[in-house]
């Protein structure tokens, strides 16, 4: 699981191919307790990569509404939401191995059952093991949002990943980010604003507030005591 993060990606003469990815990848120590969960709990609610689509009905044993999140961090905000929506099966996809540790940790303390996780690139599992027209929403909170002009090209939300991540929601999805820094909510505004297919949820066709699904974090808590902002974009697919 941990050493296969990214697939190779090689041309027909066997050279790898670059391609520009929006996160680097650090493997970070693991605790005991993230460890102890990758050992015991990843069976249970882990997804291997494969170059095939889901049964995402034989993987939760129900069918219900899907949310896929990308880059849970920690997992604290997927866990609670899964815990709060008993109805919905979750996705989530990380690439640092803490971050999955520490979610499976977490969601096994709160009885969760409706969750499962991957360790891979997000790119990657969108492609090849989402089926088109499967997900009730997509999820990308506080995305890296390489904020040195020329590492713009690194950021995740760009017309091809807003494109790919049309064709994976049903109709009427929603496609739910956040950031806190306003440079990349004006980039991501503008990006989704200029994909034809997606009608922005806002009123003013700028931002939504945060709304009551998205729990607060830590992280944002800390923020907004120092005044930053955080912008949230909500974009349904209309067709």
């Amino acid at each position: 699981m941990i050493n296969d993060v990214i697939t190779p990606e090689f041309d027909e003469n066997g050279r790898p191919l670059r391609r520009i990815r929006s996160f680097v990848r650090r493997q970070g120590r693991l605790t005991k307790g993230q460890q102890l969960a990758l050992d015991n709990y990843w069976p249970e609610m882990g997804v291997e990569y494969q170059a095939q689509p889901l049964d995402m009905v034989a993987l939760f044993g129900r069918e219900a509404p899907l949310v896929l999140e990308i880059g849970f961090g920690m997992g604290a905000s997927l866990v609670t939401m899964a815990q709060n929506n008993p109805h919905q099966n979750f996705l989530g996809i990380e690439v640092h191995a803490p971050g999955v540790g520490a979610c499976l940790a977490s969601a096994k303390e709160a009885g969760v059952e409706n969750l499962r996780v991957m360790c891979h690139d997000a790119i990657e599992v969108l492609e090849n093991m989402i089926p088109d027209n499967s997900l009730r929403m997509v999820q990308l909170f506080f995305p890296d949002p390489w904020h040195k002009a020329r590492h713009n090209k690194r950021r995740i939300v760009q017309v091809p990943f807003a494109e790919r991540v049309l064709r994976k929601l049903k109709l009427g999805g929603v496609f739910h980010m956040a950031t806190d820094w306003e440079d990349y909510a004006t980039h991501m505004l503008e990006v989704m604003s200029s994909v034809d297919g997606y009608v922005n949820q806002s009123e003013t066709k700028t931002y939504v507030p945060r709304p009551e699904t998205r729990p607060l974090t830590k992280f944002e808590q800390r923020g907004q005591r120092l005044g930053h902002g955080v912008w949230d974009l909500m974009f349904e697919r209309v067709k």
